[in-house]
């Protein structure tokens, strides 16, 4: 009888990890124990506080306004603004202002329609960065990273908070779980040794 403890003692080991685990998230609304104590799981109970937390991370260390101006402001990205411009022009040029202007079209040779563009993507060339510039420097406001974050993870449901958390960390949660069971077997055989040394 005294050789099942190891193994009991590693059910309640588990058992007991995996209540806690499940405590993290329930109950998902406060119970009232007696009138004396709330029960009310961790998640759920400080939502508001971990929605401020991941919010403010993010913006810290994953997507901050300073990122989202470099990525925006790259030379690249202004580049690929310019020769949209510039594609939109030569369709203009040589589909539709002929298609609504034919007369006119007929008398503007191509050597005008080059320097129009020309003179167009000139204007490009100086506003586009100042465009760019101009509405990065307001962008903290439009584009507050902490506060969205916040916001979305506040308004979670409770069970939709605890499924993200799962996915992310069934396999810990799994660990500790499993832990539990080791650890209580690991003790229970102890606790065998004791006695049988006891006895001799």
């Amino acid at each position: 009888m005294i050789y099942t403890l190891p193994f009991i003692a590693a059910l309640v080991g588990w058992f007991t990890n995996y209540i806690a685990v499940k405590m993290l998230f329930h109950p998902q609304k406060p119970m009232n124990i007696f009138g004396v104590y709330t029960l009310h799981g961790i998640f759920p109970k400080n939502q508001k506080q971990v929605a401020e937390k991941i919010g403010k991370m993010v913006a810290d260390e994953l997507l901050s306004s300073e990122d989202l101006k470099e990525k925006l402001n790259n030379p690249e990205n202004i580049l690929s603004i310019k020769e949209l411009v510039e594609v939109k022009i030569d369709y203009y040029l040589n589909v539709t202002f002929p298609k609504n202007y034919p007369i006119t079209a007929a008398l503007v040779g191509d050597k005008r329609k080059t320097k129009f563009k020309d003179t167009v993507m000139e204007e490009v060339d100086e506003s586009v960065p100042a465009m760019i510039d101009h509405y990065l420097s307001n962008i903290e406001e439009r584009f507050n990273v902490e506060h969205i974050i916040k916001e979305k993870v506040n308004n979670l449901p409770a069970d939709r908070l605890e499924n993200l958390i799962m996915m992310l960390l069934k396999k810990e949660f799994k660990f500790i779980e499993y832990i539990g069971a080791v650890i209580g077997f690991i003790i229970g055989w102890i606790q065998v040794l004791m006695v049988v040394l006891g006895t001799t």
